[in-house]
């Protein structure tokens, strides 16, 4: 949906504590989080208009975020 922010916490509220943990042990789930918070900003901020650019390069950058939510809600699911 557009002018939403798609933050993982938000998203998967069920697992706040699991998201927590894991930023606080593993390294690459917290390079991850912080990558995939970076790409929704970016996206929140070109939907709202802060930010222009083209259609193309907003789908990429969805498919990116949606890429690593799927790789992030994996490493939860293992936890």
């Amino acid at each position: 949906m557009l002018n939403e922010k798609h933050d993982l916490v938000h998203e998967l509220p069920e697992h706040r504590d699991t998201i927590h943990n894991l930023k606080l042990t593993n390294q690459h789930f917290s390079r991850l989080f912080d990558e995939y918070h970076e790409v929704d900003h970016e996206v929140h901020r070109i939907e709202t208009g802060v930010e222009n650019t083209s259609d193309e390069y907003l789908d990429e950058r969805k498919k990116v975020r949606l890429h690593l939510k799927d790789e992030l809600y994996r490493m939860i699911k293992e936890a």
